[in-house]
């Protein structure tokens, strides 16, 4: 199927972009372009105007100073080639089972962000690693936690004329214990349930723990109970397995279709959530 008529816009600036989306209330922003470009073919998109970032100079790059700081629009191929990025190896690990070689040399981290698949990898990842996002609009520049960045199915809390300029994780959890484990679909590779993890520790017991689950829910959420059942706690088999019994209980209410009803995905969270924390710990 081929996608309804739309102009075709490739700004030189953000400032530009912005002006753009601004003025054209039903225009969509093209970053790597895999999620836009299908759902327009599929009419499922259907935008007057298609604003076209990739050539924007300073959307992409990764800084490791204080963190790191990515910009929106970095490959995947980038994040997995970069050796800027070891505090955080979950990333690392998670990117690289993002799609394709193909997906992973065109689709970019903000557009992920921007995108808010509820089977995407690096969403939950990034709730995590307590990331936040610069965006950018007419009303200037704004950062926003990802624990207030996805608030629905595909939908963000970014305004229409809001871009995202870079992705932002702190000192957090660097260097912390982290893993990300998913369970993929067999066709697309999407997760059909994954789990990130971060963990760090003072005088043997867990100081902090973020746990971020894709694919069950709506979008990606955190798992609190389980989050709260290791505060505190020693990081032992005992431990990891009475939070990862909880790992379902914050998510509210669960995908399901011919491949995993929610049943499926709520026990999928629990096991999953035990192998990452067991992995994390080293156990």
């Amino acid at each position: 199927m081929y996608p309804q008529q739309f102009e075709y816009v490739r700004p030189s600036s953000v400032d530009e972009a912005i002006g753009i989306l601004a003025s054209n209330p039903d225009a969509k922003v093209l970053a790597g372009g895999h999620s836009l470009i299908p759902a327009m073919k599929l009419r499922l998109a259907a935008p007057g105007t298609v604003v076209d970032i990739g050539k924007i100079d300073g959307l992409a790059g990764i800084d490791s100073r204080g963190g790191a700081k990515i910009g929106a629009m970095t490959t995947y191929a980038a994040i997995v080639d970069s050796d800027k990025l070891g505090d955080f190896p979950m990333l690392t690990e998670a990117t690289k089972q993002v799609g394709d070689p193909s997906v992973r040399n065109r689709g970019t981290i903000g557009g992920s962000m921007a995108h808010n698949d509820p089977a995407a990898d690096l969403t939950a990842v990034m709730l995590a690693l307590n990331a936040s996002v610069t965006a950018k609009g007419k009303g200037g520049e704004r950062e926003v936690a990802v624990d207030d960045l996805f608030v629905g199915l595909l939908t963000t809390s970014l305004a229409e004329d809001e871009i995202i300029t870079s992705v932002n994780i702190p000192n957090d959890f660097a260097n912390a214990k982290q893993a990300y484990v998913k369970h993929a679909h067999p066709a697309s590779g999407y997760a059909v349930v994954g789990v990130a993890v971060a963990v760090t520790e003072k005088d043997g017991k867990v100081e902090s723990a973020r746990i971020g689950v894709t694919g069950a829910p709506e979008h990606a959420k955190r798992a609190t109970s389980a989050e709260a059942a290791l505060t505190g706690k020693t990081l032992d088999a005992e431990t990891i397995a009475a939070a990862a019994a909880l790992a379902a209980d914050d998510l509210g209410e669960l995908n399901g279709d011919v491949y995993a009803s929610p049943e499926y995905r709520a026990h999928l969270v629990r096991v999953l959530t035990k192998r990452a924390l067991t992995q994390a710990a080293g156990l």
